[in-house]
């Protein structure tokens, strides 16, 4: 019973605790679905306040940006319509333009043509006038002139002589003494010293044992020095010196060059010399190439081709009666842009003529013709300044005087080669000796090169040996001196010299 009573007492609890549990469940589930929900709707709420602040600003933004356009819309239109307003003053004042020069044209028509009428009356009534003097003289009009000149010309012939003689002498008196007072002060603003070049170098050598050095055993160095430079070496008493003699001023520097070089070495053999020699031909050019430019910096003329001014640079071993070329063009150079400035020529046309004028003295000895001739092709082939041409061609009278620059050319080279020392004749006619004597020798078939040394008294040429058989060379000796004999006039005697000479060379590797 109590068993029972007890069990049925636990059930009872258990439904009881049972029912209240679930109860307590339903009423929190209950509690979460209510909080779910308010938290849905305070996020649907966040986001229609967000939605309508975004909303308000997108149209305050919108309104900014329409205010801005409008703005900016009735700025152009303010702009298009000033410049609408500009265009039409404009119009209207070009309008206004047209509108007097027509007046204007119009006034000019009516002017010119009262002007033809009065020229018109004018010549009517002078034709009448004539008509009229003639018809009471009964001469016409051109009679009556040449009547009244002839009488005029018997009755005062003496008085219109005298008269005509003074005015030519005054004239040429006045012309005289004004072109005197220029060419005195040209020539006393330009102080330049006047030396002749002469044939032969000079080399100073440390002490009299390097004589026997430049010798060599049995006179080969010096042979092969003479040969490969083309001059003479003069190796005699005179102490402390070796005297190089030649009348091209090139090879007498390269040869001077080379044994300075030679010298300072110490290493005097033919392989070496030869070396020494090609490589002192070398620094020639450069030489010749920097005395070009100098020359036309000096002057103040600077857009000189620069192959015209290597060719320039040669003039300076030339000589012209003693006188060095590239020093007589550079006194030119200067005296005819002094000239020029006084008479009113072109300076620069002057200048570079005067620079150029012996240009073609570079080559004479390698092409045909007067260097004035050569020259002239010369500027041609280098596209120069057909006023240059022009100006350099008559400084020796082979072409007309054409332009101003021509006359100043020629009198600058008048008063250059003036100058008292500045040339010298017997040297000149010296050096065409020598040089006529290496054309004839050098016209000849085989020949190789030659050169006239010991004051034009020997003539060494040397031949190709392959061309060139030792009969042939004797042949050739006796024809060369034929021709000197016909074709130069020389004190004394020639030698003419052949030589053949056959080298070996091969290498040991």
């Amino acid at each position: 019973m109590n068993i029972a009573y007890v069990a049925l007492i636990g059930f009872g609890a258990l439904l009881i605790g049972g029912g209240a549990g679930y109860f307590i469940r339903q009423l929190l589930i209950g509690q979460r679905k209510n909080s779910a929900d308010l938290k849905v709707q305070q996020l649907l709420l966040n986001a229609k306040t967000e939605a309508q602040e975004t909303l308000l600003a997108a149209k305050d933004k919108a309104v900014k940006v329409i205010e801005s356009a409008t703005a900016e819309a009735k700025r152009q239109e303010e702009q298009i319509r000033k410049l609408e307003e500009r265009i039409a003053h404009r119009e209207e004042m070009i309008d206004k333009k047209y509108t007097d020069l027509d007046k204007e044209a119009d006034e000019l028509k009516e002017k010119a043509e009262k002007v033809r009428e009065a020229k018109e009356r004018i010549a009517t009534l002078e034709e009448e006038k004539q008509k009229e003097l003639g018809r009471v003289a009964g001469l016409s009009m051109e009679t009556a002139r040449a009547e009244l000149l002839q009488d005029i010309e018997k009755k005062y012939e003496g008085d219109i002589l005298a008269r005509i003689q003074k005015l030519e002498r005054t004239g040429n008196e006045a012309f005289e003494r004004k072109a005197k007072d220029i060419l005195a002060a040209i020539v006393h603003r330009l102080g330049t010293s006047a030396a002749s070049e002469f044939t032969t170098t000079t080399v100073t050598i440390p002490n009299e044992e390097i004589k026997g050095k430049i010798i060599g055993r049995e006179g080969r160095n010096i042979r092969t020095l003479e040969r490969a430079a083309g001059v003479e070496i003069i190796v005699d008493d005179t102490p402390g010196a070796v005297i190089i003699s030649g009348f091209d001023p090139v090879r007498r520097h390269v040869a001077k060059m080379a044994l300075e070089n030679l010298l300072a070495d110490g290493r005097i053999q033919p392989a070496r010399i030869e070396e020494v020699v090609e490589k002192a031909k070398l620094e020639i050019d450069k030489i010749i190439k920097d005395a070009g430019e100098g020359a036309a910096y000096e002057v103040g003329v600077f857009d000189v081709d620069s192959r015209l001014l290597h060719l320039l640079g040669r003039l300076k071993f030339r000589t012209s009666y003693g006188q060095n070329v590239l020093q007589h063009s550079i006194e030119m150079a200067h005296l005819a842009g002094m000239l020029a400035s006084e008479l009113g020529g072109d300076v620069n046309i002057a200048k570079k003529g005067a620079l150029l004028h012996d240009i073609g003295k570079a080559v004479d000895h390698e092409v045909q013709g007067t260097h004035v001739e050569i020259g002239r092709r010369i500027l041609q082939k280098f596209n120069a300044d057909t006023r240059i041409i022009q100006a350099m061609q008559s400084h020796h009278e082979e072409y007309p005087y054409e332009t101003l620059e021509s006359i100043i050319v020629q009198v600058a080279d008048a008063i250059s080669a003036g100058r008292p020392g500045a040339r010298r004749d017997s040297v000149e006619n010296y050096l065409k000796r020598l040089s006529d004597l290496e054309n004839i020798a050098n016209s000849f078939t085989g020949v190789e090169k030659s050169y006239a040394i010991q004051a034009g008294r020997e003539i060494r040429v040397f031949v190709t040996p392959d061309n060139v058989t030792d009969l042939e060379a004797k042949k050739m000796a006796r024809e060369i001196a034929n021709r000197i004999e016909q074709e130069l006039k020389f004190p004394g005697e020639i030698k003419v010299n052949i030589i053949r000479e056959m080298r070996a060379i091969e290498y040991a590797r």
